[in-house]
């Protein structure tokens, strides 16, 4: 028996569980299924130019260059991450060099694979050079690249470079590329990928075609993450979908990515809901962040901080809850103008933020907005960002009595000096109100978006009067009647212009006594261009009467019957009701 033949039944009689001379155990067993397992960003990357999502524009410009004849020897493509820039790269790669039996020309319609195809997939094909420029800056290595340039292309039609993140290139690798660039061999094709076009000198620009990646709208990215859960045979809620469209931030790799990490969060064949998706991307609830931006808007400090602690207990990230009450602030101001229709958010959401938006002005809505993006940036900055938060809310809430510039004018035009408005009433004790001693107008806040209780009554102005009558305030009732001259009216914000003569303090003394009589907030708006004063409208009326009845051929005939008599008063009669006898009344004659 040879040597080999012992060596063979040595090996067959080894231990099964000793894989080696050193005792070793065996390798662990890999699944096929995870080691072939592929993220879907790569396994549902476009291979065709119509899979590319939200670019129809791009598409049918290059449809329409190819069709035509008309290939520039040099592109830009320009966009945020994950939008399709090195992917469109490729595509165009694969129509410069499309072969087929029956296609001999440059082409989009790769529907067919062609003969180079296959191999500008997987980066292996001799005359397509993918090349990132943030490991070749340098002037030498981009030299050695252009020098081979000249050298015709080894199998396909063109010799096609792509060189992703190309504003990492320096000034001298540049000019260098520059005169490649003016005149170019005939066989040559550059392809370019940046997202930060503005670092691409404008000397680069000026010769390439510019293309434009568009970010992928919530809407069409929802659509395209549904179609992949249906191929992998996933269930995500359609809220989660949009909440990883929102993170995604109109990147399509981002969003598929965070797909991917959402449907492990549940086990196979159940669905992951919101609520989980949520806390996997750090969100506040939405609706929990509506009620912030409601305290917010009412002045209710202690109850935005408790209800800001409570989201940040649940995991809310303080600089996402800033974006969001930012993206509250723009919704408001969005309904109020388009309506409620115009957000694409729950019917509920949208309810709430559109009746934000109708009981705040513009102005209100606008200085909101310029301090939550300072809001933002200090929180976004700050060495305790969950503090930063807080005294952010706690100087929303206390700035909401300041008045604008324009009021503040408006206030100083009139005579009157621009106060804050008198402090609310607090449900539980918080809420910051400044009031600033002096007589002069009520101004409207933030909190214009409370709507008072007690004022569910006071539908009209003319309710208003009614009420300052039934309270027996004459005083202010005749001020009212004389002076307020009223330009709109809304159940807790009254807008009106002072007629001459009108008190300092009529503004803030009708305020206060609605506050006092409601129990909840009035806001005066002092305006010009009021109409007529409930005592103006009234003499008026008393003149129109008075003439149509001079003008009565009744009265002309009792006036010529008595000669020297005058008519000293108009008086309306109201009917008497009927009376109802009982035995107990006599009846009179």
């Amino acid at each position: 028996m040879s040597d080999f033949d012992d060596l063979e039944r040595d090996l067959t009689e080894r231990d099964p569980d000793t894989s080696d001379m050193f005792g070793a155990p065996p390798a662990p067993v890999v699944p096929a299924s995870s080691a072939a397992y592929q993220v879907l960003a790569r396994k549902y990357r476009p291979r065709r130019f119509e899979d590319l999502i939200g670019q129809e524009a791009m598409v049918r410009t290059l449809a329409n260059a190819f069709t035509s004849g008309r290939i520039a020897h040099a592109f830009m493509l320009t966009g945020v991450r994950g939008v399709g820039k090195t992917t469109t790269a490729r595509l165009l790669a694969r129509a410069l060099n499309y072969e087929s039996d029956t296609v001999h020309a440059p082409t989009v319609d790769l529907s067919v694979e062609g003969v180079h195809c296959r191999s500008i997939i997987e980066g292996r094909h001799m005359d397509v050079l993918e090349l990132d420029a943030a490991t070749r800056t340098k002037v030498d290595e981009m030299r050695e690249l252009l020098d081979s340039v000249r050298y015709s292309p080894v199998e396909a039609r063109y010799k096609v470079y792509i060189i992703d993140e190309v504003h990492m290139l320096s000034t001298a690798a540049f000019n260098a590329l520059l005169k490649t660039l003016e005149e170019p061999p005939p066989h040559a094709k550059f392809i370019f990928a940046t997202t930060e076009i503005r670092k691409v000198p404008v000397t680069i620009l000026s010769r390439c075609q510019r293309f434009d990646l568009r970010r992928v709208e919530p809407q069409v990215l929802v659509k395209n993450l549904e179609a992949i859960c249906g191929q992998e045979g996933a269930r995500v809620e359609p809220e989660g979908l949009a909440l990883i469209a929102r993170a995604a931030e109109g990147s399509v790799r981002d969003g598929q990515s965070l797909l991917d990490q959402a449907i492990v969060q549940a086990e196979r064949g159940e669905t992951v809901s919101a609520a989980v998706v949520r806390d996997m991307l750090g969100l506040a609830d939405r609706s929990q962040t509506i009620a912030v931006f409601e305290h917010l808007m009412g002045g209710r400090a202690r109850e935005a901080i408790e209800a800001f602690r409570t989201l940040y207990g649940y995991g809310a990230d303080p600089v996402q809850v800033m974006l969001d009450l930012l993206e509250h602030a723009h919704a408001s101001s969005v309904a109020r103008m388009l309506g409620p229709e115009a957000l694409a958010l729950p019917s509920e959401q949208a309810a709430r933020l559109t009746a934000i938006g109708a009981q705040a002005s513009p102005a209100i809505l606008a200085r909101l907005w310029q301090m939550l993006l300072k809001a933002h940036e200090e929180v976004r900055t700050a060495p305790q960002p969950v503090a930063a938060a807080e005294m952010a809310l706690i100087r929303l809430c206390y700035a909401a009595d300041l008045p604008s510039p324009e009021e503040a004018l408006r206030a100083l035009q009139l005579g009157e000096a621009p106060v804050a408005s008198p402090a609310p009433i607090a449900p539980s004790g918080g809420g910051g109100s400044r009031a600033v001693a002096g007589g002069g107008a009520t101004h409207t806040s933030l909190r214009a978006v409370d709507q008072p209780e007690g004022a569910a009554l006071l539908q009209t102005f003319e309710d208003v009067v009614k009420l300052i009558d039934a309270k027996r305030d004459v005083t202010l009732k005749l001020d009212v009647e004389r002076f307020v001259r009223l330009v709109d009216f809304r159940p807790g914000v009254i807008s009106f212009e002072p007629a001459p003569g009108a008190p300092a303090n009529l503004s803030q003394r009708l305020s206060g006594r609605l506050r006092e009589w409601t129990g909840q907030r009035w806001m005066m708006d002092l305006q010009v261009g009021g109409a007529e004063s409930v005592r103006d409208r009234q003499l008026r009326r008393d003149a129109e009467q008075r003439t149509r009845l001079e003008a009565d051929p009744f009265v002309v005939a009792m006036m010529e019957a008595f000669p020297g008599a005058e008519i000293v008063g108009v008086r309306r009669l109201e009917a008497d009701a009927p009376e109802t006898l009982n035995d107990d009344t006599p009846a009179e004659d």
